[in-house]
């Protein structure tokens, strides 16, 4: 049994604590806001973010950030633009042998770095490690089989986390690229964001799958820019989650764009879905391949999109007029 305290009442968060919980783990989930705990506490479930799902009674709940005190395990659980103040109020309790595991998913604004880095700004004597993959919280909960993976720089802890957080309906994977792990479970909301851009505007089958397809190419020309390996791109955290984001309709990120797609403005449709992680490393990831001198061209049209009112079709008419390209780039196929 290990201890293990989930930063976060999100729908990831709390799937994660009753999969835990049901592996005998001993799980404490902290949150933000008491309203969340004490609706749970009244009603056994958390509609907003897991309809339908019953939150086990042995998981503790609390606001109380010292719950992260003592721990084998810190999850960190959180959307990607609170990540940094997040870890900074938990910072003090935290012991430097708790192993930090990362789920959140994005870039930060304006230093552009990984979530990973951030954390370790802020856990600098701990080691961070990243979980990610198809993973979506509402099956995670219910117990459907779900495949993931790990990544750390520390292979024993890495080996810890898969040996703790496997069980019969939750398999994790050891990989040893961090940054090709975190680059392709973050901008594979971007293209999730276009997917659903595309289903809202009527474009079919051949349209979803030339995106997915050239879209995991453009995260991995930027990932491998960055020291990531060209093979983590074809595995769970690339088009494994790529896959299940872009065309299920658990994805916040697609049915945002869908809503897009249908004309709705882009800041509405994600006031009216929640939390899309999509949204903002859209233009994050954009201002990342400027620096780095990467083309990305399905990014740089959402982006133009997203934050400039360009016309929906006049981005897919850009992207379909490109000059002619061999497919096999030598950034991603020897």
């Amino acid at each position: 049994m290990a201890t293990i305290t989930i930063l976060g009442s999100g729908g990831f968060g709390l799937s994660l604590a009753i999969m835990c919980d049901n592996a005998g783990h001993d799980v404490t989930v902290w949150s933000k806001f008491q309203d969340e705990i004490d609706t749970i506490n009244r009603t056994g479930e958390l509609k907003s973010k897991l309809p339908g799902v019953l939150i086990n009674k042995t998981i503790k709940l609390t606001t109380d950030i010292s719950a992260a005190k003592g721990k084998d395990m810190v999850i960190v659980g959180i959307p990607s633009n609170f990540v940094r103040s997040v870890c900074e109020e938990a910072a003090p309790y935290i012991d430097k042998d708790t192993i930090i595991v990362n789920t959140a998913k994005g870039l930060e604004a304006g230093s552009l770095k990984r979530m990973t880095e951030v954390e370790k700004e802020c856990f600098p004597d701990n080691i961070i490690a990243v979980l990610t993959g198809p993973s979506h919280a509402e099956e995670v909960a219910r117990g459907i089989p779900t495949t993931v993976c790990t990544a750390c720089e520390n292979r024993e802890a890495a080996n810890f986390i898969q040996q703790t957080l496997s069980n019969n309906t939750f398999r994790v994977y050891v990989n040893d690229d961090v940054i090709g792990c975190e680059i392709g479970g973050s901008l594979k909301n971007v293209i999730a964001l276009a997917a659903g851009v595309c289903d809202g505007l009527g474009l079919g089958d051949n349209t979803k799958a030339a995106l997915m397809t050239r879209g995991i190419r453009e995260i991995a020309r930027l990932g491998i820019a960055m020291g990531a390996e060209r093979d983590t791109f074809a595995g769970l955290s690339g088009i494994g989650d790529l896959i299940v984001t872009c065309c299920s309709m658990h994805s916040r990120n697609r049915r945002a764009g869908i809503l897009i797609g249908k004309g709705t403005d882009p800041a509405e449709a994600v006031r009216q879905v929640g939390t899309v992680e999509g949204y903002s490393c859209t233009k994050n990831a954009y201002d990342l391949a400027k620096k780095m001198g990467i083309e990305m061209p399905i990014t740089e049209e959402l982006a133009k999109v997203l934050f400039e009112g360009a016309p929906v079709g006049e981005s897919i008419k850009k992207l379909m007029s490109r000059p002619s390209k061999n497919e096999t780039e030598s950034q991603f196929l020897s």
